[in-house]
């Protein structure tokens, strides 16, 4: 069949288009599709999967609590919401992060408090709605070639693994953002522990294999049963248990019990109720200043790696189903439209991100209800604990969180590895370089943008 472009000149927007429009009553489309993207295919494999963002996720929310004053129940609340909200919409684990780079100013600027924050947030979040009721994000993504955002991936993917590094091999002081003496080798957060959870979740994930459809189960069941006391039911019944173990929700569990005994005086200090919301004063100073400092670097780092480079990894990662791949547009509207309300309540600033779509799905996660499930469990954890929960989640094995980390990060790294010819793997190692080297995203993507025009510009050359 002919594909008409549209007037962003993109065929493959059209085509999610054309999959997503309702046949029939829309109220009835509604209905079916809320269903059908918050159905678990696998039970434990989605809670499995919804463990899987949670080394980027704590680490940060944990960080500005301590050091920022940062209301941690009321960040909960919210990104609660959002996580059910973006499971409902996309039936894919799209994930709900903290936007990195005004966490990082926050985090290394002392002036830089919840005020300035939420402006930034505000500000960043109104500028990537604006491009996608405009329309305009989708013709942003139809102009950044492949090789350039596998650039962004793979720069991404491989700080998120330093990071996790770093969280294993060094003591961490959250409150201050960094690393302290080495990590001692035993102890209830130790080398010892962490290389333990590594190994178990390697030995059970593999390097990430490809989903298994029920029926696929259900004809290797079948086979198991006929076959029962051969070598192959054998490696049969260990690839069903291995998919079946939730791996990441058990690395959790026993972290969560680690910390309780870390900290035992935590369980005392705990108390029922969610957090006082309030509205947050923003002064003027406050909205200059967030602006320069937090806005300005954030926004193309949520142009490209929350949304373009999201909206690419769904098609990776789920091909031949257009219902599921996310538009351009869709990402924008959703990002913006959460932290539009929540910003002005002091909840953490939020985005999609690569890294967390990557994670989820490295561990599991295959529709919405991964997300829907993790955040009916932060909601739960707002409503009834509150700020409280901190008293706990301080005491989390920093070298767990890195162990999860560094599965998200190569997972997310991992999607770079279809770049086939010399010249794009070239503009992608640039712009991943540059990234890296200049911890900027955006002029990573301005290095990549022009190396891929060199190219083109010399292949035009030489044809001519």
């Amino acid at each position: 069949m002919a594909t008409t472009v549209n007037p962003a000149g993109d065929p493959e927007a059209l085509a999610i288009d054309e999959a997503k429009k309702p046949r029939g009553p829309i109220s009835l489309y509604l209905i079916a599709r809320a269903r059908d993207n918050l159905t678990f295919p696998s039970v434990w494999s989605e809670l499995n999967g919804a463990m899987g963002d949670l080394g980027t996720y704590i680490p940060i929310v944990l960080s500005l609590a301590l050091s920022r004053d940062l209301d941690l129940g009321t960040t909960l609340v919210f990104t609660g919401v959002y996580n059910f909200v973006t499971g409902l919409v996309y039936g894919v684990p799209m994930p709900v992060q903290p936007m990195k780079t005004i966490a990082a100013v926050a985090l290394s600027d002392p002036s830089f408090g919840v005020p300035e924050m939420m402006a930034a947030g505000i500000l960043t979040s109104g500028f990537v709605l604006l491009l996608g009721v405009t329309r305009l994000m989708r013709l942003v993504y139809w102009l950044v070639p492949l090789p350039v955002v596998r650039g962004i991936q793979l720069a991404q993917g491989l700080t998120f693994a330093m990071a996790a590094v770093k969280y294993i091999r060094y003591d961490q002081d959250l409150a201050k953002s960094k690393s302290l003496g080495r990590r001692p080798w035993a102890g209830l957060d130790g080398l010892v522990l962490a290389f333990a959870a590594f190994v178990f979740i390697v030995l059970v994930n593999g390097a990430g294999d490809d989903a298994v459809t029920v029926q696929e189960e259900e004809a290797e069941d079948s086979s198991i049963s006929e076959n029962n006391h051969s070598s192959s039911s054998c490696s049969s019944r260990w690839r069903r248990w291995s998919r079946r173990l939730p791996s990441a929700v058990i690395v959790f569990v026993v972290g969560v019990v680690l910390a309780v005994i870390r900290h035992p005086a935590a369980l005392r200090e705990l108390r029922a109720g969610p957090s006082r919301m309030r509205v947050v004063r923003i002064p003027r100073e406050a909205w200059k200043k967030g602006f320069v400092k937090g806005a300005v670097p954030q926004i193309p780092l949520s142009v490209l790696n929350s949304v373009v480079a999201v909206c690419k990894l769904t098609r990776d990662l789920f091909p031949g189903e257009e219902g599921k791949a996310a538009s351009a547009t869709s990402v924008s509207v959703t990002m913006g439209a959460m932290n539009l309300v929540g910003c002005w309540f002091g909840a953490m600033p939020c985005c999609h991100g690569a890294g967390g779509l990557a994670g989820q799905y490295k561990f599991g996660g295959r529709s919405g209800a991964c997300v829907a499930a993790l955040g009916a469990m932060k909601l739960a954890i707002g409503v009834v604990l509150g700020a409280s929960v901190l008293k706990v989640l301080v005491a989390f094995p920093a070298g767990l969180l890195g162990v999860l980390l560094l599965f998200a990060g190569v997972e997310l790294a991992m999607a770079a590895r279809d770049m086939a010819s010399k010249a794009e793997a070239f503009v992608m190692l640039v712009c991943t370089a540059v990234s890296l080297v200049g911890s900027s995203a955006a002029l990573g993507f301005l290095c990549g943008m022009v190396a891929h025009g060199l190219l083109l510009i010399r292949a035009y050359a030489i044809s001519v």
